[in-house]
């Protein structure tokens, strides 16, 4: 097995010169920064006074700047995210090495709730924080670390050190990205044509893990070294598993269709070069015949990727409050501009619907109407029916490295009303929202699945068919009447859902919207497009148009 080194990062600290950016703006009142502002048809919750904004507990203006920060370095603002920093220009360069260098694509940071915030008696505060660092075609590697802050001109500022990146992280000791050659399979599509990626580029990340049950495919580990001899002092994140070699010689044959992959992956072409990932696959049986990313090289989003679905979640939601009679469409249900649950929610625009009735606040997408209703749900009880009928958080086979969801018990009211429109601690892509899409619209979850005779673990519940009818329903209408009148132009009965979902404040919102159509369920996520309708609407137009026959 060919071992292929690559070059250690980041490089020992240092002054480096470089053209100073103009001065930020003073840092924005935790008011503004804190929480979130919906700005979308999809949805994102927003809110006007902040979780912090209380007389005791951490500075809210630290907590704004470190959370900046992770954002700023998620989004790869590697400049800006120096800026918030003691020392700008190392801080950036740092960072630029050590993600470059380690062929990290796409991280995802995450700060502490504030209760896990240490303060010590200088006034100083540690900000701990969650890294999901995704390394190009071989997985993610997670850990944690925390972010120093200390006061400086006025202004709180991440006191940069080495371990800020990673804890282990520091003169005498950098990270070493290594590749291991390994065997890829001949793979073909349901009716047996070949897929290569040089076609498919979207498929070339996962070739080498088909065949092997999803835990094969390309192999590698980011190891500790020594700065001076390079010697190994430990392996921080290993990646694909020794044993899980292509089970034969023979081609590998998959879920997918030629035809919607290659229709899939021109389809994020209406993406305008954002990150973007779509999945379709088929309503009665889960089979994925289409996945693709753009980029398409890299991190497999579509299946592996960490969202706040936004809006499109309150399909689910939607199904609890139906499961239960809480609400049925036809009952009036207010959507004002604002509700106050301990933040500030607002619909788009601060729009609002007068007289509205639970039907126009689905197609129309009202946060305030979704969140008003909170209390007809136990805490825990939204998690409980994703879990139970829609298969969310169990663990799936799919015969590709998953993520598979997560909705945790809301910890305080604001989290719940927020979890009601599909963010705070929400976690799907666009698997998860198009086998959501499948089963709503069927009933029946079936476990997604890309290659056949996967393990299957999970146990779910189908959806009463006077829900299913309800969903069908109120999904037709958002495309007639709606926020999804993108497809209205579409031949066949097709229903979907937009959603719009807050990232930070520093970035612009994601852009979601999933749909079916005859047997066939869509979800499709684009990084920073601002709203479903406006960003994931073409895509999903353009693939559905291309494709107008559902696949054998």
């Amino acid at each position: 097995m060919t071992h292929t080194p690559h070059p250690a990062y980041p490089p020992p600290t240092g002054d480096v010169t470089r053209a100073r950016r103009r001065p930020r703006k003073a840092v924005r009142a935790a008011v503004a920064v804190a929480v979130v502002l919906a700005v979308a048809a999809g949805g994102s919750y927003a809110a006007g006074i902040g979780p912090f904004a209380r007389d005791e507990g951490p500075d809210p203006e630290a907590l704004t700047q470190a959370r900046g920060f992770l954002a700023d370095w998620s989004a790869d603002r590697l400049a800006q995210a120096g800026d918030r920093t003691t020392r700008p220009d190392e801080a950036a360069e740092v960072l630029q090495s050590f993600t470059a260098g380690l062929e990290i694509d796409g991280p995802k940071l995450t700060a502490a709730p504030s209760a896990k915030v240490k303060e010590a008696e200088d006034g100083t505060l540690t900000v701990p924080f969650t890294a999901k660092m995704p390394v190009t075609g071989l997985g993610t590697w997670t850990y944690t670390s925390e972010l120093p802050l200390r006061e400086q001109d006025g202004a709180w500022k991440v006191d940069w050190r080495l371990s800020v990146i990673h804890p282990r992280l520091s003169d005498t000791e950098k990270f070493r990205l290594e590749r291991e050659e390994t065997k890829t399979p001949e793979v073909t599509d349901r009716t047996g044509r070949t897929l290569a990626a040089a076609d498919f580029p979207s498929l070339a990340p996962v070739m080498g893990q088909l065949g092997t049950g999803g835990d094969g495919g390309p192999r590698g580990a980011v190891q500790l070294v020594d700065r001076a001899t390079g010697d190994v002092e430990r392996t921080e994140a290993s990646f694909g598993d020794e044993s899980a070699e292509p089970k034969s010689d023979e081609p590998v044959r998959t879920t997918l269709d030629a035809g919607w992959q290659a229709a899939a992956e021109k389809a994020l072409g209406e993406a305008e070069g954002k990150n973007a990932a779509l999945v379709a696959l088929r309503v009665d049986d889960g089979e994925v015949v289409a996945m693709a990313n753009s980029p398409a090289s890299g991190f497999n989003r579509a299946v592996s990727g960490t969202y706040a679905p936004g809006s499109t979640w309150k399909i689910v939601t939607s199904s609890a409050l139906l499961l239960k009679d809480a609400v049925g469409p036809e009952d009036g249900v207010e959507c004002p501009k604002y509700l106050t649950v301990g933040k500030k929610f607002q619909n788009v625009e601060e729009s609002e619907i007068k007289g509205a009735t639970f039907r126009q606040d689905f197609t129309n997408s009202c946060n305030t109407a979704f969140i008003s209703l909170r209390g007809e749900l136990d805490d825990g009880e939204l998690g409980d029916v994703a879990k139970k009928y829609f298969g969310v958080g169990q663990e799936w086979h799919v015969g590709v490295p998953t993520y598979d969801g997560a909705v945790p018990a809301p910890q305080d009211e604001t989290e719940k009303a927020a979890s009601m429109i599909g963010q705070g601690r929400v976690q799907a892509n666009p698997l998860i929202m198009a086998s959501v899409t499948a089963t709503a619209v069927s009933g029946r979850f079936h476990q997604p699945s890309v290659t056949a005779g996967n393990e299957d673990t999970t146990e779910t519940e189908e959806l009463p068919q006077r829900v299913v009818t309800q969903l069908r329903s109120l999904m037709r209408a958002t495309v007639t009447e709606g926020t999804a009148t993108a497809l209205a132009d579409l031949p066949g009965e097709v229903g979907a859902k937009t959603g719009t979902a807050e990232v930070s404040d520093d970035q612009d919102n994601n852009g979601w919207m999933v749909a079916h159509r005859g047997n066939i369920a869509v979800a499709c996520v684009v990084e920073e497009g601002v709203t479903g309708g406006g960003s994931a609407g073409p895509v999903l137009h353009s693939l559905l148009s291309a494709m107008p026959q559902d696949p054998a």
